[in-house]
């Protein structure tokens, strides 16, 4: 199985936050899955911590996340691919290129987001 953890979820993982279910502890801790956390997680915190004082620092949850043993994804242009052929269900950008690159790595989300159901790919709800 291969998860693509979104921003929340990554935030979580990292905190040992209580909102990360025990079902995605458990895919996210299957020898046989692969779970990716994006660069655009890492964008989308900096921003958040610069411009409404999120308590995530990108460095560290990259640190975290690779410590995890965690895949980090970059953007490609496969990536925007998808995102020109994505539905635009609602406005978030950083939303945009997580499900971008959920479909185009064939991975299921992991994400709280309750517009993300709306979207036409497999998701992991939290």
């Amino acid at each position: 199985m291969k998860l693509l953890l979104d921003t929340n979820a990554l935030i979580w993982l990292g905190q040992d936050h209580p909102r990360l279910t025990r079902a995605a502890r458990d895919a996210i801790a299957a020898p046989t899955t692969v779970t990716l956390f994006s660069i655009v997680s890492l964008w989308e915190a900096a921003i958040k911590a610069r411009a409404h004082g999120l308590a995530a620092d990108p460095a560290d949850l990259r640190r975290r996340a690779l410590g995890a043993d965690l895949t980090m994804l970059a953007l490609t242009p496969a990536h925007l691919d998808a995102l020109a052929q994505a539905p635009m269900l609602h406005r978030d950008p950083f939303d945009h290129l997580l499900i971008a690159q959920a479909m185009a790595e064939d991975a299921t989300i992991v994400t709280a987001d309750r517009m993300f159901p709306r979207y036409p790919f497999r998701l992991l709800a939290l």
